[in-house]
């Protein structure tokens, strides 16, 4: 393998890790979107041929929407993308009036009100200039714990051997391109991952009782492991599950370890254009317990290293 990448997309994503009533009460409603506008801007020069932005709602409510998600190819992407969300905002504000500051009422009637954000700028090397490339991509499902959001800076070497495995599983993948069958795959072990939960309690509870516990108990360390065994290329990738967990993976054959940060109200990881020494890495963040705290390998720069997903375990961040 000699594939490095030299030209990089970007990837922002935050984590809100207090209820969402905290925030507005203290910032404002548009916290969470100004914090990720600002992590997007300061990375526009990798955004020359599109940006895009996903959210998640966790603990939606069944009925209304938890997963928004815009995509822009204009000439300045994520000023285009901000002012889109910007003005639901402002037609929310005024509509709602003082509904506008209260939680429940913003998650059920406000677009990318949700306390996780994924951000990607893409920077094309590969694929046709359309909408169709622009990160983040989604795979949606009526169960919250099987959907995926997915966004990435990578260059597979073995694509063709990816979408023979993906055949093989039983799968009919609609092209043939590193960016589908990356998704697809991550996404069948999910798949898996949920429905091995489902099994184990379905003599015991209701299946409305085992979604809560699926989405407690599911392992996306084993997801990544078993996902990510066949992967050939230098990657970083970031992924949001509906249920609200967060990932950020890579095997950084040239390409930069992200910034990770986090404190008692936030979770940042930022894609960094500082070259980077170890191999490989990966991040997990739950979606229930908002309050937990970091495990893992540190650097000096706060940097989270755990090994490659085919290895990883307790060192993968947890919060």
């Amino acid at each position: 393998m000699t594939d490095t990448l030299f030209h990089e997309c970007g990837i922002a994503l935050v984590r809100l890790r207090k209820p969402l009533s905290y925030y507005i009460e203290k910032y404002g409603t548009a916290y969470a979107m100004n914090k990720m506008y600002i992590l997007m801007e300061k990375q526009h020069n990798r955004g020359q041929d599109g940006a895009g932005v996903a959210n998640i709602k966790i603990d939606q409510q069944p009925g209304f929407r938890f997963i928004s998600r815009y995509r822009s190819m204009k000439p300045q992407p994520v000023a285009h993308l901000f002012k889109k969300i910007g003005k639901k905002f402002k037609k929310a504000q005024k509509e709602g009036k003082e509904k506008f500051k209260d939680e429940q009422w913003l998650k059920e009637h406000v677009a990318f009100s949700g306390e996780l954000w994924l951000g990607h700028l893409r920077y094309g090397t590969h694929g046709m200039n359309n909408i169709e490339n622009v990160h983040p991509f989604l795979r949606q499902n009526n169960w919250r714990s099987r959907n995926l959001v997915m966004a990435g800076n990578f260059n597979m070497t073995n694509v063709d051997e990816l979408f023979n495995i993906l055949v093989d599983l039983g799968q009919h993948p609609k092209e043939k391109v590193d960016t589908i069958t990356v998704m697809e795959k991550i996404g069948h072990f999910l798949d898996e991952e949920v429905q091995s939960l489902f099994k184990k309690y379905k003599d015991q509870y209701s299946n409305r009782e085992i979604s809560d516990i699926i989405e407690n108990e599911i392992d996306l360390s084993r997801v990544l492991r078993r996902a990510c065994k066949d992967f050939d290329g230098g990657y970083t990738m970031a992924g949001l599950t509906g249920s609200g967990s967060a990932l950020w993976f890579a095997i950084l054959r040239g390409s930069a370890l992200p910034i990770f940060t986090q404190d008692d109200e936030v979770v940042v990881v930022a894609s960094e254009k500082r070259r980077s020494k170890p191999p490989s890495m990966s991040i997990i963040i739950k979606s229930r317990n908002q309050t937990g705290t970091c495990a893992g390998h540190y650097q000096k720069r706060r940097v989270c290293a755990a090994p490659h997903p085919q290895t990883a375990g307790k060192d993968v961040v947890q919060l």
